[in-house]
């Protein structure tokens, strides 16, 4: 077993038995507000060499369950822990040549990133860079990053998962 699998099972199986009383919960709470759609989405995005994987993500957004609802897609091996981001099928960059030998991952070098004032501070260069030099001290630095932005519940001022740049960015500029 490689050690990034062998990291990803462990720690994904260890965080999964110690945030599923939470999950439980609130899928509990998701279900009797009777949201629609059901506690959890569903949606497909791009896996390991651009195969279609469907994600399932507790819907809420308080203290990021969302993305530790994702564990167990980490635990089956279908993600990793660290990682590029998940794409949608349809979006182009999910094609890149080096995206296809990588699972996609929780978080990411752009997800910790997203609030550095480097110019070159794109997501997919980020995303690139990671797996081009992705190393398990790589890995254990991103999860320790990551670990205040669980914490924290997200508020307006935040960015989506989607946009890493600082607020009030503009191309323009």
């Amino acid at each position: 077993m490689q050690p990034k699998r062998l990291l990803d099972l462990v720690l994904g199986s260890l965080l999964l038995a110690l945030v599923a009383p939470l999950l439980a919960a609130a899928a509990c709470s998701a279900v009797l507000r009777r949201r629609p759609g059901g506690a959890f989405a569903r949606e497909t995005r791009t896996g390991l060499h651009g195969r279609p994987l469907t994600v399932r993500s507790l819907r809420t957004r308080r203290c990021r369950l969302d993305l530790l609802s994702r564990l167990p897609h980490v635990v089956r091996g279908e993600m990793s822990l660290v990682g590029p981001a998940a794409l949608a099928p349809g979006d182009p960059r999910a094609a890149a040549a080096w995206r296809q030998g990588v699972k996609p991952g929780l978080t990411g070098l752009a997800q910790v990133r997203r609030h550095s004032a480097m110019p070159w501070d794109e997501p997919e260069l980020l995303d690139q860079h990671y797996v081009e030099h992705h190393w398990m001290g790589l890995d254990l630095a991103i999860l320790v990053h990551t670990l205040p932005a669980l914490r924290a519940p997200r508020t307006q001022d935040d960015l989506s998962d989607a946009d890493h740049r600082l607020r009030n960015y503009s191309a323009a500029e």
